[in-house]
Parts: C-alpha cells; structure tokens; sequence
C-alpha cells in the first residue's frame, strides 16, 4: 500500500526514521547514560519489551509509504542485539528505501561483522569517537575502554566497503576539546568525515550548561588556523552538518550546531524507540506507543493513519526555542530515543 505523503505544521516532509533497536550500552559516557544514573541497579528494557525485528520491519515499511528514504540505526549500542545483519536484510528488501546506516560506539565492530553488515545491505555506518587519547577517551566513555580497537573498527568498517566513514565527536569544554585539531590531523586524507557536535542538553541526567559548549564556530576557527578550511554546500535539503573542506584538498570535516545555529526549520526525523514509541524530536518530551498499536492488532491502514496524523501535528523547534525553562523539562534519554 502507498499512503499519501505527509508534512507537518511547519511544511517539513517525513524523510527519515531513526531506530533504536536497544536501550543497552556498553559504554557510560557522562553526555548520554552518565554512570551515577545508568550504574548496576538500573534496570534495562527485557526482550519482551522490545520491538521485534519483524515488528520493526513494519513500522519502518509503513514509514516508508509516508515518505520515509533514509533508516538508521541506532541505540544504546545497536550491536548489542543480537543477529543485527538480519534486520538490515529485512529493511533493505523494503521497496523505497534509499539508504540505510548505522551509529555505533565501535567496541563490538569486528571485520566478520563489518562484513556480515555490508552483505545484509548496510551502506554507511557513524563511529561515535570523542578522542584519539587514549586517557582522555577511556575517560569519557567511563569503562577503561581504549581507543585502539575503535580505530581498528573504523579500518574494518572501510575495508568492508562501509565508506565513507563517519566519526562523530562530542566537544565538551575542559574535557576534549583540546583535542579538537588533534582529531581533525587523525583522519585528513582518509576519505573519511569527521564531524564535531556541539554538547546537547538531550535528555535530563547530563548536566548540560551553555558554558561546556564549544560553539561550531570556535571549532572551525581552531582546525583552520591549523589546515585552512572553505564551506562547502551541502549535499541535500535538510542534512544535519554544516560542511567544510580542507583547502588543499585533503577532505572534509562537519559541525552539528544544534545550540548556536538550530535546523529545527529543515528537520525531517522521526525516531522509533527501542520500545516503539515514535518521537519527533530529540529533545522530545513523550512519545507515541506504536508498540500497543502493533500488539493489539491495528491493521496497516489503522498504522499508516496514526503515523499521519502524529507527524501532520507535529510543531517541534526546540532547539529554535531553547532556553533555561526548555532546558529544565524532563525530555526523554538519548539511550532510549537514539541520537
């Protein structure tokens, strides 16, 4: 079936679906489940409350229909679920989907599952890499995991035909941001995409304040001092860095401005929970049980109306809007909505 594609208050099209498909990670990265909140008591979702992948496969062909072209996965840590490579095969025989990647932390990306991810159809795939230290990294993700097998990781996604590679790094003021040139010197010449994020106050436990952003423009002004950047158009309506590339010719980098410079007005995400809950928007507040809709029998069409109707409703710009009241609202995890 082909539902007729829908826009929200604002004329924004539905174009992409971010799924989570686990609210499990392996890391304890203070920005996104801090260990004093995420520590050996919390209790994670069990098997049964997680969307199945058959069930996931639905909702995103469903998506789809409305006008959905890119999926991505993500988590907590996606590779955590099991059989991953199974529900890339299942996506990927969906009719209408353009493109499908996956964000990972690295620790679990093995040359087998590299490969295995790239046969089932994955495209492209993100490492999450906040430093090239190896103290300031095992730092940040607050487990003692070392850098080396994340840049192995990223080798392995390479040589799997997963390029180019994406690298996104966090810059938090006084703990990696001196790092900033040092990750940009890391990949030049590679062919792959690093692109630094400005701290998001997401979710309610990171202790999120404007002084530890280091704006995107600070981040520029420091690589370029270093090797000289130009900006470069980007390559579709809607895409979330702003790019630069090296004036010499030796790549390119991207900044993800979300606090000094919002896209709310060309924002075309959902995300789908690992529970099923849709939310649109990463600073979202609540989101819509899909799951109940799912296990109590809706039909397609029952489905296709609900994701119409949420999404033709939708009037997010939080990050257009932000500030110390929107700052302090209880908004949803990013381990739970994906980022």
């Amino acid at each position: 079936m082909t539902t007729e594609r829908v826009t929200d208050t604002r004329g924004r099209a539905l174009r992409d679906l971010r799924i989570s498909v686990t609210d499990r990670c392996n890391f304890r990265c203070s920005y996104c489940m801090p260990k004093e909140v995420f520590g050996a008591r919390h209790r994670f979702m069990s098997r049964r409350d997680l969307l199945s992948f058959e069930e996931i496969t639905r909702l995103a062909r469903l998506f789809v229909d409305a006008g959905v072209r890119k999926l991505r996965l993500t988590g907590g840590e996606p590779l955590l679920r099991r059989d991953l490579e199974r529900l890339v095969e299942m996506l990927a025989r969906i009719d209408g989907v353009e493109d499908i990647s996956l964000t990972t932390n690295g620790s679990l990306l093995t040359v087998a599952k590299a490969r295995a991810l790239r046969d089932a159809g994955l495209e492209r795939i993100t490492v999450s890499l906040d430093s090239v230290d190896d103290t300031t990294f095992q730092s940040m993700n607050d487990v003692g995991f070392p850098v080396e097998p994340v840049l192995v990781a990223i080798d392995n996604a390479d040589a799997a035909g997963l390029r180019p590679v994406k690298i996104n790094m966090v810059v938090k003021r006084g703990l990696n941001d001196d790092g900033i040139v040092d990750m940009a010197a890391r990949f030049r010449g590679t062919g792959h995409i690093v692109r630094f994020i400005e701290f998001m106050d997401v979710g309610a436990s990171n202790g999120w304040r404007l002084d530890d952003v280091v704006p995107a423009r600070e981040i520029i002004a420091r690589i370029d001092a270093v090797y000289p950047l130009e900006p470069a158009n980007p390559n579709y309506r809607g895409e979330v860095a702003r790019r630069w590339r090296y004036r010499d010719g030796a790549g390119e980098v991207g900044v993800i401005t979300s606090v000094t410079q919002a896209f709310c007005g060309t924002c075309t995400r959902a995300r789908l929970s690992a529970e099923g809950k849709i939310y649109t928007c990463l600073f979202a507040t609540e989101g819509t049980d899909f799951r109940r809709l799912l296990r109590e029998g809706a039909s397609d069409a029952q489905l296709a109306t609900a994701i119409a109707g949420l999404w033709s409703r939708r009037a997010d710009r939080y990050s257009e809007l932000r500030h110390q009241a929107t700052v302090a609202l209880p908004k949803i995890e990013m381990s739970y909505i994906g980022g």
